[in-house]
């Protein structure tokens, strides 16, 4: 992915707004949960990484400028030891017309040859993190980023709440896990990535968020969907039913004549104020017993209808 904009259809002029919508819209047709084609994976794919880079506007604004590539990844900074070099108060100025050009050379001796290209790898620390420590004493460096994908359940995601990791060294970590956190939603532990060299603070640790479906809801948003069985007669002669929400069960009034995939809405119920959506599913008995067959067909001798609505001619 070189071009994140284009991987979510859009230009550098784009709205946070419009750059949350277009994921959005990716993620409907093309997570791998809803469409197979590998295709649309590659698609989902690339616009996961694309709202995890822009949806920081501190991070969109460093890609924008130049300064990270469209993986987070810091950009070599050849300027930065020109302009170091250069510098009247610099001790270390007095070797810059010694053969070495600019500093970017000298860190290619110390480091093989890597300072043109940055830390490489899954990195954003780069060497725009080294200073001096003084002459002879080496430098000191900002510590590597490090990304990690998490797998969270619906419910906390959906509620909020806390897991425990253990990162690459062996420490364990509590991470609190946002209200409403999305598929996808990137979290940042701030000194929690590589360790510094030198004087130099640790990087930060990127947990990438993968939401597990759940069998009983769907989200859209901060919008739910449930779907709730309901008998023949509460079908028919409507009443107060019991529904789950997210925070346990109410009591909803259902409209009589009721039909299965109709929809009702709980205003507030889902996620962070959002609204949840019921929707219906009439189901017969187990077993339809001769009492009621010999209803319905009574019934049906003077009240038949089309529920499919064929037209004639």
């Amino acid at each position: 992915m070189d071009d994140p904009y284009k991987a979510l259809g859009l230009t550098k002029s784009a709205s946070q707004d419009e750059i949350k919508k277009a994921y959005r819209k990716i993620a409907k047709t093309d997570h791998p949960d809803l469409n197979p084609d590998p295709a649309a994976a590659e698609r989902f794919k690339a616009a996961s990484a694309a709202y995890d880079l822009l949806k920081d506007p501190d991070q969109r604004a460093r890609f924008d400028a130049g300064e990270i590539d469209a993986t987070g990844q810091e950009r070599a900074q050849q300027r930065y030891y020109r302009d170091f070099a250069e510098r009247g108060d610099n001790p270390y100025r007095q070797y810059s017309s010694a053969g070495y050009g600019d500093f970017s050379d000298v860190f290619d001796d110390l480091f093989g040859g890597r300072a043109g290209g940055g830390m490489g790898g899954n990195t954003s620390g780069g060497f725009e993190g080294f200073r001096r420590s003084g002459a002879g004493q080496g430098f000191d460096m900002r510590g590597q980023d490090m990304r990690f994908d998490l797998d969270v359940d619906f419910m906390t995601a959906a509620k909020g709440g806390s897991t425990r990791i253990v990162l690459p060294g062996g420490d364990a970590l509590e991470v609190q896990i946002p209200e409403g956190a999305e598929d996808g939603q990137t979290i940042r532990l701030r000194g929690k990535g590589g360790p510094g060299y030198g004087k130099g603070a640790a990087g930060d640790a990127y947990l990438t968020l993968h939401v597990s479906p759940h069998p009983d809801w769907r989200r859209d948003g901060n919008d739910v969907t449930t779907t709730l069985p309901i008998t023949i007669d509460e079908a028919v002669l409507g009443g107060k039913v019991e529904v789950p929400t997210l925070d346990g069960a109410v009591s909803m009034n259902l409209p009589r004549g009721a039909s299965s995939g109709q929809k009702l809405r709980l205003k507030g119920k889902g996620i962070k104020g959002g609204n949840q959506y019921v929707e219906l599913k009439v189901v017969l008995p187990p077993q339809v017993d001769d009492e009621l067959a010999e209803f319905m067909r009574k019934w049906r001798e003077d009240h038949a209808y089309d529920a499919r609505g064929r037209k004639g001619g």
